[in-house]
């Protein structure tokens, strides 16, 4: 485990002391580093709709060869787009040094978990942001939070007993 980690984990262990008779180290651990990249999606999904996509269309143009592939990209989607990949790194580092750490599984075999458990969620995401945007008419970031709620427990068990399990044997 690296320096960041560890001082992430003595402060998470800090603020979990009065919590100990209620609910398990990992748990405080998971809850804790899964809420910290939520807060870090929320605050980049407002910042990057809002400042840089600008609620416009993204229009795309791709150019292979003969073809040309053009297509429009709606705001939030984009925005989820953006946001993805950088929570996606942050959640499994977090997940892999501060609250899974006696998994002895291969890295890149957990990355790979990781990244499916993910990509359900995202699908989630997604399709709830379809729902709850273009057919709802709900405001974007509200969507989103609510649509995050359904995936961390979905998350929680896939990263449990899934991406970090512990070997057996």
């Amino acid at each position: 485990m690296n320096k960041l980690a560890q001082i992430i984990t003595k402060i998470i262990d800090f603020f979990y002391i009065p919590f100990r008779k209620i609910m398990p180290e990992q748990l405080f651990r998971y809850a804790a580093c899964g809420g910290g990249n939520l807060v870090l999606d929320w605050i980049l999904y407002f910042l990057i709709y809002n400042f840089v996509i600008g609620h416009e269309i993204v229009n795309l143009t791709l150019d292979i060869g003969h073809w040309t592939i053009e297509q429009a990209i709606t705001p939030h989607i984009a925005t989820l787009c953006i946001v993805f990949p950088i929570t996606l790194l942050t959640g499994f580092w977090l997940q892999k040094y501060v609250t899974f750490t006696t998994s002895q599984l291969n890295s890149w075999r957990q990355l790979s978990r990781y990244i499916f458990i993910v990509g359900v969620n995202l699908a989630i995401n997604y399709f709830g942001l379809k729902l709850c945007v273009e057919i709802w008419g709900w405001y974007p970031t509200p969507s989103k939070m609510v649509i995050t709620i359904i995936t961390v427990a979905i998350s929680y068990f896939g990263q449990k007993y899934y991406t970090f399990r512990t070997k057996k044997g």
